[in-house]
């Protein structure tokens, strides 16, 4: 185990190993060995204090990006015979709180703790475009499934969407608590917004329609719809 707070998880497709991200390292874990208490390696990423704050795997299983309480994202190779870090990407903030990939992998788009979100040339592995419209920390992300419209939360209690052809943001949405956590739903109407006073918040893309869920009794972490878009699942401090 960690034996400390883990922050990020995400798992190969097919299922066989899963990627945990904890304080300073990501770990890796065999999951077709289900007997096995131990990671098969151990990614060392951040400063052993810092915390790795998301992770994310690209589809062809052999490339890893990891973010976290550094100005830095670094990618590792996982098709060397070890695992090696090939390049680092830095950005002027100090620290990422979320990650998401382009449905054509050739983009990384980063939650800075500065309110920015920063997008990035995975190819070139250069700084691209800034979206910047958050007063504090953008905290979360989710990218429509044709990749042309990004969500994201931040600590100034919005949520934004922004036009990724044109560049621009196209709606802010106001709520009253901090946003910890978002996804939007594959068939394209819905969005789930996680939040720090323990609501959940379901709106519609387009029209004024909104529920509000009172499913936790603590901060929403995190949030995701399934592929078929008629559910999520949500997990909460409590």
């Amino acid at each position: 185990s960690h034996g400390e707070v883990v922050c990020a998880v995400t798992i190969s497709n097919p299922t066989k190993y899963v990627y945990t991200g904890g304080k300073g390292c990501v770990k890796v874990w065999d999951i077709s060995q289900p007997g096995s208490k131990s990671p098969v390696s151990q990614l060392d990423c951040l400063q052993r204090d810092n915390y790795i704050r998301s992770v994310k795997l690209l589809p062809d299983g052999r490339t890893l990006i990891v973010g976290g309480e550094a100005s830095n994202l670094s990618i590792w190779d996982l098709a060397s015979p070890t695992p090696r870090i090939k390049a680092e990407l830095t950005s002027s903030a100090p620290a990422c709180y979320a990650l998401a990939i382009s449905p054509d992998s050739k983009v990384c788009f980063s939650c800075c703790s500065d309110g920015n979100i920063a997008v990035w040339d995975l190819h070139n592995q250069t700084l691209v475009r800034q979206f910047q419209g958050h007063t504090d920390g953008a905290s979360c992300i989710d990218i429509s499934s044709e990749g042309t419209k990004l969500w994201t939360g931040g600590l100034d209690n919005t949520v934004r969407s922004w036009d990724l052809r044109e560049g621009r943001q196209l709606q802010q949405h106001d709520f009253s608590s901090q946003i910890f956590s978002l996804g939007y739903c594959p068939m394209g109407e819905w969005l789930a917004v996680g939040m720090e006073n323990s609501n959940v918040e379901v709106l519609h893309a387009n029209k004024p329609d909104k529920y509000q869920l009172h499913l936790h009794e603590s901060c929403v972490l995190s949030l995701r719809f399934a592929a078929c878009g008629k559910w999520f699942v949500s997990t909460g401090k409590d």
